[in-house]
């Protein structure tokens, strides 16, 4: 088989340095906007902050969709305006769903700052089915004893979301999802089974094959459908496999608000600059505005 086979695109990220740590940014891309249900994909770091830093990413708004915080290392305080207050730390998911619209904010812990905060996960966006996009706002965080891990020689993989291997993740999902950490050792393998519509491998630490094609690091690999394959490590790697059920609607993406409707993107972005979306208890005092020209990218 040869890597056209196996591999319908190959998305490089576009690199953001934030001062003191990178984000590598594979979804949306001019080639690809989704994967399955995955609509944003996000690498933090790996980095270490100085003593006394952090992260602070100030309340910001979303709508019609669902944000997965997944780390490595390193811990994270959410809060957002339906009252949710959760220090994420690695093997855990924070699950927000912005619906109807919601506001967050994302900092680093007080004790994670005193000894120079770690950074290190996985943020992603999930679209919600248009039946879906107008819910009432909620939040959940699932710890990490409470997602499943498979276990094989040379190899282990923790479900995030959906159903893999035979097991599933209680994390909610409003359409087909999966989503997995997969931790290679030296020469470990793991199956990648063709039952999703759509599925992408992201090499986030180390080295990884399919099949025997080299999957190059921080590098979006869209699985051709219908393919089942081998994904291997010889020296060990990290890697993140994504996807589900095809939206067959149009999505597009503005900012931090994703929409089936433009205009509802519209109307979010008056509502924002207006003052009229709720606040965040707790992180009252500031907020990220509306940037004067953010990018639009529409799907298909």
């Amino acid at each position: 088989m040869t890597n056209d086979d196996l591999i319908l695109q190959t998305i490089t990220p576009v690199t953001h340095d934030l001062g003191g740590f990178k984000v590598h940014r594979t979804l949306p891309s001019r080639p690809r906007t989704m994967v399955g249900p995955f609509i944003f994909f996000d690498q933090m770091g790996p980095a270490v902050l100085s003593v006394g830093e952090g992260i602070d990413v100030r309340p910001h708004p979303h709508i019609n969709l669902a944000t997965v915080t997944y780390l490595f290392a390193g811990a994270i305080d959410h809060r957002d305006s339906v009252g949710s207050l959760a220090t994420i730390e690695p093997g855990a998911v924070n699950l927000m769903t912005a619906g109807s619209g919601i506001v967050h904010s994302e900092r680093s812990p007080t004790a994670e700052r005193a000894h120079g905060p770690e950074l290190s996960g996985i943020q992603t966006w999930i679209a919600l089915p248009e039946k879906d996009e107008e819910m009432d706002p909620a939040f959940e965080h699932v710890p990490r004893d409470k997602l499943p891990v498979i276990e094989t020689p040379g190899a282990k993989a923790r479900v995030v979301m959906g159903s893999l291997w035979g097991v599933s993740a209680p994390t909610t999902t409003y359409a087909s999802t999966i989503y997995a950490d997969i931790m290679l050792d030296p020469g470990g393998s793991v199956p990648i089974d063709a039952a999703a519509d759509e599925r992408a491998l992201y090499v986030a630490m180390g080295e990884a094959t399919l099949d025997g094609m080299t999957l190059e690091p921080m590098t979006l690999y869209v699985v051709r459908p219908g393919i089942a394959a081998t994904l291997r490590s010889a020296s060990g790697g990290r890697v993140t496999l994504c996807g589900g059920e095809a939206f067959t609607t149009p999505r597009h993406v503005w900012w931090n608000f994703v929409s089936s409707r433009r205009d509802r993107i519209d109307e979010a972005k008056r509502a924002w600059t207006a003052g009229e979306f709720a606040r965040v208890p707790g992180d009252e005092k500031e907020w990220i505005p509306i940037p004067a020209v953010p990018k639009t990218v529409s799907y298909p």
